[in-house]
């Protein structure tokens, strides 16, 4: 097995995926995880076994100090300071390890939220953001959980768009605090956070700035907590700001640029979402399969019957895609740190800076992982039948606590679009070379298709699809930007299908390469079942490319150009038939002998 880090990926920005060929030896692999990877997983996975499980019933009820409690024991095995640097009583950790961490806390459902807030929106902006004072002051007491943070972004008049909170700050007449004024909701943790990062404008400013709190501070109060679908465990509440003084010295950062800190802050919650349903995805797997092999129907175990292998199998092929693609990305991310880093930068700019580059890919991995997700808790009910609908089993649980995850962050309406912005932002900063590629497909559409042999091995012919994917796309967006120009960020519909199609285009791609290195570096045996995934899901996306791609362009292309795009589409999304059926039943053999997930 390959171990240690991977070789240095040559992506320099994210979005970059479209417009180039990428290696197997370029992207990181679960199989690459080391011994002390894996331990630090198993910590995670069984804390949430023996402490979270047994007490679930107690969490969703919202007993008070159970879940501060929890945090404060998750804490001293040194989990909720993964990303804290070890002169703040964290572990300074790379990201990726980070997200391992995150992953390992996916099968605690309520929790989970609790956790993923703290350790991200609750306590990285001070990290990053902080000055030595503050973080001094605040961040070793949050690394340990003897502090507990929350976010306060979100008003009643202001979601999707957070930069028209009404919150507001004044100085006082003696320069000596910002006097705050407002109302938060949905605050996460908000019902026992000692240390909130609130934002409000200063005076007439036009962009918000940030602030942090505390629960002492005289003019802070709450409502009840929030009755939800799901993540009923999870501390909700709406926090209001009466005369809040907040000393000038809490000013977190720079004035105005609070909007930014929130944008930075977004992008990292993004692609630790994807992380976290990792997780839970494997947990409904794990929960579905253990079902499956001791419930009797007609005399036998359910999961020797064909309908529910197969769902059991594409429950495993999706969850495994996601992963691969969630930990590519993970690695781009590493290594722009490093890079930076080595440039002499700090590693907090660095680390903002290094994810702020593979902003596209953040945003797809949420959009990603929470519509797995719901695929994956869905068929879990369906799987349980009758018992998957009681609240007896974890299933119904993980139904309605996943509903979130398609909101959390943004919605995946707000991602879709920002994942296509972000991109011809991007190649409009020269950033990316969009043009080039996309000039080169419209050539092609117009000229003889070129029928040589295919590869006789099977990834590079699989690469082959990919490259005709990425055409597809190019293909789909560059035309419609032609065409629609500066409308086109009005055309919703259209960049919605345009993004899921780059979604899908790269966590196929992941497939290929991930196959691929398991077979270079642990021979064909081992890459039997990673060969079988990765065929199986091509043919699922090559499907859905097509779909999304057909939709865009007959929503802004009319005609004789038309029919050529049409055409070129079908010619791009076009891949060997395959028996999916009989690699999803070997994938959920696997599944089935193991008792659980087995990748």
């Amino acid at each position: 097995m390959t171990t240690g880090n991977p070789t240095p990926t040559k992506a320099i920005t994210g979005g970059e995926f479209l417009i180039r060929d990428v290696s197997a030896d370029e992207i990181f692999t679960p199989e690459e995880w080391t011994e002390e990877h894996r331990m630090m997983l198993q910590t995670g996975l069984d804390f949430v076994a023996q402490r979270i499980i047994p007490n679930l019933e107690r969490i969703e009820a919202l007993e008070e100090g159970l879940t501060p409690k929890l945090l404060e024991e998750v804490g001293e095995l040194g989990l909720l300071g993964s990303s804290v640097p070890e002169e703040l009583d964290g572990l300074g950790l790379d990201f990726k390890s980070t997200m391992l961490i995150t992953e390992s806390m996916g099968g605690a459902h309520s929790f989970a939220v609790s956790f993923s807030a703290h350790t991200g929106i609750g306590t990285l902006p001070i990290l990053y953001y902080g000055n030595d004072a503050q973080k001094k002051k605040y961040i070793p007491g949050l690394a340990t959980g003897q502090l507990k943070g929350c976010y306060c972004l979100t008003e009643p008049g202001s979601g999707s768009d957070a930069n028209s909170g009404k919150t507001s700050a004044k100085l006082n007449e003696t320069g000596t605090h910002y006097v705050l004024n407002g109302q938060k909701m949905w605050i996460t943790n908000g019902g026992f956070a000692d240390v909130m990062i609130v934002f409000a404008k200063i005076d007439d400013d036009e962009n918000l700035s940030a602030f942090i709190l505390e629960k002492g501070f005289e003019g802070i109060t709450m409502n009840p907590e929030e009755k939800k679908m799901g993540i009923k465990g999870s501390s909700t509440r709406q926090l209001f700001f009466n005369d809040v003084e907040v000393p000038v010295e809490n000013l977190l950062y720079n004035r105005g640029e609070g909007f930014k800190i929130a944008v930075n802050i977004l992008n990292i919650g993004r692609i630790k979402l994807g992380g976290v349903v990792i997780g839970s995805c494997k947990d409904a797997i794990n929960e579905s399969v253990k079902y499956a092999n001791t419930r009797e129907q007609f005399g036998r175990p359910i999961s020797k019957y064909g309908a529910i292998r197969h769902k059991l199998g594409e429950m495993a092929i999706q969850t495994y895609a996601l992963e691969t693609a969630v930990y590519r990305a993970t690695q781009n991310i590493d290594d722009a740190i490093a890079d930076l880093a080595a440039g002499g930068m700090d590693k907090g700019e660095a680390t903002l800076k290094g994810i702020a580059a593979f902003a596209p890919e953040c945003a797809m991995m949420k959009i990603l992982g929470s519509e797995v997700t719901d695929y994956v808790v869905d068929e879990a009910v369906q799987v349980h039948g009758g018992m998957g609908y009681s609240a007896e089993t974890r299933a119904e649980h993980a139904y309605r606590d996943a509903r979130i995850n398609r909101i959390f962050e943004g919605t995946n309406e707000i991602n879709r679009m920002l994942t296509v912005d972000m991109i011809l932002k991007k190649a409009m900063k020269g950033e990316l070379d969009l043009m080039t590629p996309a000039m080169a497909v419209a050539n092609e559409l117009t000229g003889i298709p070129e029928f040589g042999d295919a590869p006789s091995d099977i990834y590079e012919k699989h690469l082959g699809y990919i490259r005709n994917f990425k055409k597809a796309t190019l293909m789909v967006a560059g035309s419609a930007a032609q065409k629609l120009m500066m409308s086109l960020a009005k055309e919703q519909e259209i960049l919605m299908g345009i993004a899921d199609m780059a979604v899908w285009t790269y966590t196929a791609e992941s497939m290929v390469l991930r196959a691929q290195k398991v077979a270079a570096n642990q021979g064909a045996e081992a890459a039997a079942l990673p060969t079988d995934m990765m065929q199986t899901y091509l043919c699922w996306a090559a499907d859905r490319i097509n779909m999304a791609g057909k939709e865009a362009l007959m929503g802004f292309a009319e005609g004789d150009e038309l029919k050529m795009m049409l055409m070129g589409m079908k010619r791009f999304t076009k891949v060997e038939p395959f028996n999916t059926k009989e690699a999803r039943r070997r994938v959920a053999q696997a599944l089935i002998d193991k008792n659980g997930y087995a990748f």
